[in-house]
């Protein structure tokens, strides 16, 4: 789901569920304010972290406590993401 909030930033929810993430595929575009907001499962397992070389963050994520990440927009490209294992990915791609 995208939202845009007053200054036209894209926040797109991503729930972090046991087996995944949802949407697994997000796309932004080039030069625009993005966010991915996380909103945890009940049952976290490895999905509790979420991390990204690609774009610079590693974050915990706490049982019902929603966590929002700033997403750079300046280069095109597919940016990847993971679980704390590496067992579950999601992309970031902006165009």
């Amino acid at each position: 789901m995208s939202v845009f909030s007053k200054n036209q930033t894209k926040k797109v929810v991503v729930n972090a569920e046991n087996h995944g993430y949802k949407p697994d595929t997000v796309t932004f575009k080039q030069g625009k304010t993005a966010q991915l907001k996380f909103i945890p499962s009940d049952n976290m397992g490895c999905m509790n972290e979420v991390v990204s070389k690609d774009l610079n963050f590693d974050q915990k994520l706490d049982d019902k406590k929603e966590v929002t990440i700033d997403i750079p927009t300046d280069k095109p490209g597919t940016y990847t993401y993971a679980c704390g294992m590496d067992m579950f990915h999601g992309k970031v791609v902006v165009k």
